[in-house]
């Protein structure tokens, strides 16, 4: 594709082509004169009368005079169309063929061409467009095979608890739970059950927020150690009710800092340790937290020793609505879009996330934010 060939412009074509209409008569005109005048030369001889030629030329004058014009117009009639059709027509009949196989969906249709000027430039441009909207079209068709995937993942998971808790509410109406444990029970059970529901309604509001770039951050400066420190406890305290051991190491300066919403952040924490939770497949489970110092950054390693990833899937597990569980078994499964959120905020927040796994053993989500300085600020 030779967009950038510098060739004779439209109106410098225009110039030629008229100039040829023009011009080509007057010298096929001259042309025909000086023939005329050197065949009766020659059959005069080289010195004959000036005034016999003259009467020759009178006598035959009318006639070859229109033979002459006849062949000069068929000939600038053929030459002029010839340059129309070459620097005209063509381009045009290719760009209206090229813009039926747009019209018909064809947006492989790709335009090959050697010309330039303003037809390059054209040409160039109808290829830019067919890039362009080849571009969206295949966007938008992921966009909403995505948005299938969705209605079908968040169709499944709120019809799970939707349905528990319809059929523990119906045994209570019908007196199932006729014992103050059974009773317990059940209600324990339902609100379980709409907890989950309002952690997927929570997870589809951030969600439409990242799509509208709407998320709504307050950053400030904070101090690692606090932060982390408030954040772990709470943590702790759900993994300790679920029989799962939890140990944090903090090996950063007590005062570095850094600019975050810790709300946000907060997010980031609980949904890679809910996950975590999510995927723990052993009774000794195990989820370690770790702040590391990278100099310039801080990085924070969240470990389990969970099932693990495959490597077939571990590249695609922030990619939204991705699931690895194709099972779709509702124990396990979440509404696909948990990690995009956790990347989507990392970063928001300047920094960048990355997982390791390996099948059988465990899982470990590791995310860098950068520090705050008081240099940097000054500068």
């Amino acid at each position: 594709m030779n967009h950038e060939k510098k060739g004779i412009t439209l109106r410098t074509r225009l110039l030629i082509a008229c100039g040829a209409l023009v011009l080509l008569p007057l010298l096929l005109t001259f042309l025909s004169f000086c023939g005329i005048r050197f065949y009766l030369m020659q059959v005069n001889g080289a010195h004959a009368d000036i005034i016999t030629i003259a009467q020759n030329i009178s006598r035959t004058f009318f006639f070859d005079m229109a033979v002459a014009i006849v062949l000069i117009m068929i000939i600038t009639v053929y030459v002029f169309r010839g340059l129309i059709q070459k620097w005209f027509v063509d381009p045009i009949s290719r760009m209206n063929d090229a813009m039926k196989h747009i019209a018909k969906g064809n947006l492989d249709y790709q335009m090959q061409f050697d010309y330039g000027g303003e037809v390059g430039e054209l040409f160039h441009n109808y290829e830019e467009m067919r890039l362009q909207l080849k571009e969206s079209m295949t966007e938008a068709n992921e966009n909403e095979q995505r948005s299938k995937e969705l209605i079908s993942n968040i169709s499944h998971d709120l019809k799970t608890p939707i349905t528990s808790i319809k059929g523990y509410v119906e045994g209570i109406m019908d007196g199932v739970a006729d014992t103050p444990e059974k009773m317990d029970k059940y209600i324990r059970t339902i609100y379980n059950k709409s907890n989950e529901l309002d952690r997927l309604i929570n997870e589809l509001t951030f969600y439409s927020g990242i799509d509208c770039d709407r998320i709504p951050y307050h950053f400030h400066r904070m101090n690692v150690n606090e932060f982390f420190q408030d954040c772990v406890e709470e943590v702790g305290l759900d993994l300790e009710s679920k029989n799962i051991t939890f140990d944090f190491s903090n090996f950063v300066e007590h005062d570095t800092q850094i600019i975050a919403d810790p709300e946000q952040l907060r997010k980031v924490i609980s949904n890679i340790v809910g996950n975590s939770v999510k995927y723990l497949d052993k009774e000794d489970g195990r989820i370690d937290i770790r702040i590391l110092d990278e100099i310039d950054s801080i990085r924070v390693e969240i470990e389990d020793n969970g099932k693990g990833i495959s490597q077939r899937d571990l590249g695609r597990i922030f990619e939204r609505f991705y699931r690895t569980d194709s099972s779709r078994n509702s124990t396990k499964g979440g509404s696909g879009i948990g990690l995009s959120i956790v990347k989507k905020i990392i970063e928001d927040h300047g920094g960048y996330i990355w997982a390791t796994s390996r099948e059988g053993e465990g899982t470990c989500m590791h995310f860098v934010i950068r520090k705050y300085s008081e240099v940097e600020s000054n500068e």
